[in-house]
């Protein structure tokens, strides 16, 4: 594909569209609309800047997961804690934000850091890391007026039993479904 420009469709609070012009291999125009988090000034800007993290988090034997009700499909769904980078906010600073405003929970150790990864490849530039937690505290709710979120710990048995009759997030399914087999950040 030949990159031939980019234009801003939409600037919304949170996310700003744009539609991506290429020259297909058969020569013909291919137009691509994309959502980004970051405000994009040309293509050398796709992708590059990472706009947050995703949580998973553990104490002793158990996994962290969210049911969490998502706007984006009108229903209640496992996820994982997760959040945006704020301005001059380092990633660590962001995990243990994120963690306790989601949870009230706090960072007792970082277990393992991932290097960013595309969360959305197929419609969106968003790059994300992963990061593996030892978490401690009590759960307590933190979350804006505008997010509902139920946290808890979950045995490995009772993460296979939820594989098999919950819908998850992407990540979060895959993290599950590691951790009931039991393999965690520390095996890899």
């Amino acid at each position: 594909m030949k990159f031939l420009g980019m234009e801003k469709v939409r600037d919304g609070k949170y996310l700003k569209n744009y539609e991506l012009s290429y020259e297909n291999k058969a020569g013909k125009l291919k137009k691509f609309e994309i959502v980004s988090r970051k405000e994009l000034r040309s293509a050398e800007d796709l992708g590059k800047r990472v706009s947050g993290v995703s949580i998973v988090a553990f104490c002793e034997d158990r996994m962290m997961l969210l049911r969490e009700f998502r706007l984006s499909i009108n229903k209640e769904i496992f996820n994982l804690c997760a959040g945006m980078l704020e301005d001059g906010e380092t990633i660590e600073e962001c995990i243990s934000r994120e963690l306790y405003e989601e949870t009230g929970l706090s960072v007792k150790r970082i277990i393992s850091l991932l290097p960013p990864s595309y969360s959305a490849v197929g419609f969106s530039d968003t790059k994300t890391y992963i990061a593996f937690v030892e978490a401690q505290g009590e759960f307590e709710d933190h979350t804006s007026d505008n997010e509902e979120i139920k946290a808890r710990f979950y045995t490995r048995a009772e993460v296979k039993e939820l594989l098999k009759t919950e819908e998850f997030s992407s990540r979060s399914q895959m993290a599950a479904y590691f951790f009931a087999a039991g393999i965690g950040p520390e095996e890899l």
